[in-house]
């Protein structure tokens, strides 16, 4: 049998290719992929080649690379020793573009009946931005700013504004992406680069500035701006992963204003103790998505067959700015 996945052979290049699957073994499943979801941040930095040597993407990144991690589908034979899955359950998985995977059940999630396929990929970018909101520790009537309103900025809004926070800021200069922050949660909407929003936050947020600010962006100049904008004793949360680390700079106003600062990666997740493939995590997600608490319509700008994949990454290079949820749709032709 052979399926096929979107490979980077090298830097700058995408393509469709085929391979062999793996044997179902103990413990595993087979996944007949539906929908998946580009990571614009992570796959564009692995793509363009946007991280300096001896950073942990330069340690991580080996050409071929296959991307993603945003999957949703439908099982389609169990291995041994599986009890909590049947073939016809619809699951979400951490696992690349392809049309189909074997993978451990535990890394399977079950997306419940009320949600939609479309937009379930989602809950691998909002498992990210819900360990950016645990780092932030944001809760009932705190002032929070987001800064950027892509992919993550967006599901960091929603987290927010799932706990109960008071005043709800978002920076982005893309217009279009702060009409879907209103959707969800955000109370005031800023469409300017960071640099020059300072007396619109302060307006907005309160003259001390917010609580917290959560930097979504990866944009390393980000960094100095939202010490600058946090009120005194605040709490600076880095969740965008910059390729260029050493763009980003200390400012007094670490000292000054005895800013706490905070990073949070997808990966903080797996060191837990009783780590259960992240299940938790998705689960939650799901029933906030199936109670209608968390609003996800509109978020998929784009949708590809996979047989297009690299007009799907050329989109996202040249027009950054007009997508958010590029979805390649793997039942849109014979890509099995």
């Amino acid at each position: 049998m052979t399926v096929h996945r979107v490979i980077f052979p090298a830097p700058s290049r995408v393509e469709l290719e085929e391979f062999a699957p793996e044997a179902v073994g103990d413990g595993a499943v087979a996944v007949r992929t539906l929908y998946s979801l580009m990571s614009t941040g992570t796959e564009l930095t692995v793509l363009n080649g946007e991280y300096e040597v001896g950073t942990h993407w330069d340690h991580w990144i080996q050409f071929p690379f296959s991307p993603g991690y945003a999957a949703v589908g439908e099982v389609v034979e169990v291995g041994p020793g599986v009890d909590d899955l049947e073939v016809g359950d619809r699951v979400a998985l951490r696992a690349g573009h392809a049309s189909q995977h074997v993978v451990s059940a535990q890394l399977c999630s079950l997306i419940p009946a009320e949600v939609d396929l479309t937009t379930a990929p989602w809950f691998a970018l909002a498992k990210i931005a819900l360990i950016g909101a645990r780092a932030a520790a944001h809760s009932l009537g705190d002032s929070v700013l987001v800064v950027g309103a892509g992919p993550i900025g967006q599901m960091s809004i929603r987290w927010a504004n799932a706990a109960g926070v008071g005043a709800l800021g978002v920076v982005d200069p893309v217009g279009v992406r702060l009409e879907h922050a209103r959707r969800g949660g955000a109370t005031a909407v800023i469409a300017r680069p960071l640099g020059e929003a300072a007396d619109m936050v302060h307006a907005a947020l309160g003259p001390d500035g917010p609580d917290v600010v959560i930097d979504s962006t990866g944009n390393a100049a980000v960094f100095a701006a939202a010490l600058a904008l946090v009120r005194p004793r605040g709490r600076v949360v880095v969740l965008g992963d910059t390729g260029r680390p050493s763009n980003q700079h200390l400012t007094s106003d670490v000292i000054v204003k005895g800013v706490t600062i905070v990073g949070a990666h997808d990966s903080h997740s797996h060191s837990n103790s009783g780590w259960d493939g992240d299940r938790s995590l998705h689960s939650l997600f799901f029933h906030l998505v199936a109670t209608g608490r968390f609003d996800l319509r509109g978020l998929n700008s784009h949708t590809f067959s996979p047989r297009d994949c690299a007009s799907a990454y050329a989109l996202a290079n040249e027009r950054r700015g007009d997508t958010l949820g590029i979805i390649f749709d793997w039942e849109s032709d014979d890509v099995r």
